[in-house]
């Protein structure tokens, strides 16, 4: 059956279980025998459930979809009852978590069987996956560069055929951009269409949402059936919607299709990333659509103060929550030097410019309204250059020290007054610049996996759609899938290329 492991999505390998062509005990094992096999080289699973996997199934599972599929969890607010949840960090290791969180208990209702916890960077604040707590993941399509993040765990465990699905959760991109990387298919749902309780009301000011990384479209939209809807805490009363997979039955119409590859920063894109859009024009334009390029009017200096406020700010808050959880002080924390540094900043920032910032979402909102107006979706590359290698976004040594003697001394002020840390996030933000606008705005987007470089890595399509219709987002992926697939397009380990200290690697 190994070998055969990956020809299915989740919801085929529920149906093998149906028919009872295998146990679901037999198709844990099959995915257990995988990811040993395949995690030494990427490090994607960092927490082994093996046990708590076979627990599941031998107390009965329930019946739904995915009945006895096997599941990983991502390292952060994935909180699983009696189980470890790190967050990527040295500070959490060994927490445990207490119960389980809403998203969690509706997977669970699913039948999915849950047997470990997947790589995330630190807080999940980078869009790479290179904890200093876990190490590295690497990508399975090359093992030099990211798998994206921070769901960069998940994203590579999937390419890597150790399950057909993962959790996610995406606050600035962290669903879609390591789709991108790796691909497959990554949707970030509207703003309150997936649940956030019982520990928060909303994630980052409701800029983050949950879901999953999948091969497959249906099983995007099967989970997303499951998962929808409010719980106690959410803050406002969003309609339970359903219908996601039928819609799938269902020909997308002939759409109108706004595209642009001018970076929401106002940073410069490579040529792949233009490349990516241009191919993903003329699939779409074949198969009835309409295109045209637009420039959608975002003030790129408004939506950098934004996010990074907004960033910032709760990076400060996550930390002060944590001194208080495990009874320190912010300044003893275990944490990333650039992760406290980040959290002083935060510190520093006034609610008066916290909440302009926050109103500027408005902004966005109503730019993003007019152009929907005209066109049902607009289209941009999902990353601004191909999965970028490993460190990429490492400080450089003096950084390094800089960032400790400024810890250090608390010399924070200056640095926000010379602009180094608007200078550094921009030069990380040229890489990612395209995703953190629907967070901000709440809208629906997805990356589909239509354009690979010429060196061989995946680089997706992003689509975002007005608040709400993820419907035309599944309906049009799935004709994409159907028109150019790329379920059976997975990464040749004969191509891939080994870092230079395989045996350091072998043991992260």
């Amino acid at each position: 059956m190994l070998l055969d492991y990956r020809n299915y999505d989740a919801l085929g390998l529920a149906q093998l279980i149906k028919n009872k062509d295998i146990s679901a005990t037999e198709l844990l094992q099959t995915a257990i025998a995988q990811a040993e096999q395949e995690n030494p080289r990427i490090n994607a699973i960092i927490t082994k459930l093996y046990d708590h996997g076979q627990q599941q199934i031998d107390q009965g599972l329930p019946e739904g979809h995915f009945s006895g599929v096997p599941f990983l969890l991502k390292d952060l607010l994935g909180s699983l009852e009696g189980t470890p949840m790190a967050n990527g960090s040295a500070a959490y290791k060994g927490s445990i978590s207490p119960s389980d969180s809403e998203m969690v208990s509706r997977y669970k209702s699913s039948g999915l069987v849950i047997f470990g916890k997947t790589n995330t960077p630190e807080f999940g604040l980078m869009g790479v996956t290179e904890p200093k707590a876990f190490g590295p993941t690497r990508n399975p399509w090359n093992l030099n560069h990211t798998p994206g993040g921070s769901s960069g765990g998940s994203a590579a465990a999937i390419s890597a055929g150790i399950v057909p699905m993962a959790s996610g959760g995406d606050g600035g991109g962290s669903i879609r951009i390591p789709a991108a990387c790796c691909g497959l298919f990554g949707l970030k749902p509207s703003r309150g269409r997936t649940p956030t309780g019982p520990y928060f009301t909303e994630l980052w000011d409701g800029a983050a949402a949950e879901h999953v990384l999948t091969r497959s479209v249906r099983d995007s939209a099967a989970m997303l059936d499951i998962v929808s809807g409010p719980d106690a805490s959410s803050p406002y009363p969003v309609p339970k919607e359903s219908g996601y997979l039928e819609c799938l039955n269902t020909p997308v119409r002939p759409l109108k299709i706004a595209y642009s590859v001018q970076s929401f920063f106002d940073r410069p894109v490579t040529q792949d990333a233009i490349k990516a859009v241009g191919e993903s024009v003329k699939l779409l334009e074949s198969l009835g659509h309409h295109c045209e390029a637009v420039q959608p009017y975002i003030n790129a200096d408004d939506l950098t103060e934004s996010y990074l406020t907004m960033y910032y700010g709760h990076v400060a808050a996550d930390l002060e929550f944590a001194a208080k959880l495990l009874n320190t002080n912010f300044s003893n924390l275990d944490v990333e030097d650039t992760t406290k540094l980040m959290g002083y900043i935060g510190k520093r920032i006034s609610a008066e410019r916290f909440v302009t910032a926050k109103r500027r979402w408005n902004d966005f909102s109503q730019s993003m309204n007019a152009l929907h107006q005209e066109y049902d979706l607009l289209l941009t590359p999902t990353l601004g250059s191909e999965p970028v290698p490993i460190g990429e976004f490492d400080l450089g040594f003096l950084d390094k020290i800089g960032t400790k003697l400024v810890n250090a001394f608390g010399l924070h002020n200056l640095l926000l007054k010379t602009g180094m840390t608007k200078k550094l996030a921009l030069e990380n933000l040229e890489k990612l610049p395209f995703t953190q606008l629907a967070n901000l705005t709440g809208q629906p987007a997805m990356s589909v996996p239509l354009y690979w470089t010429e060196s061989g890595l995946p680089l997706g399509s992003q689509f975002m759609a007005p608040m709400g219709d993820e419907k035309t987002l599944f309906q049009l992926a799935h004709q994409l899938e159907q028109a150019q697939p790329w379920f059976d397009r997975t990464p040749n380990k004969e191509l891939d290329r080994t870092p230079a200290n395989t045996q350091e690697n072998s043991q992260s």
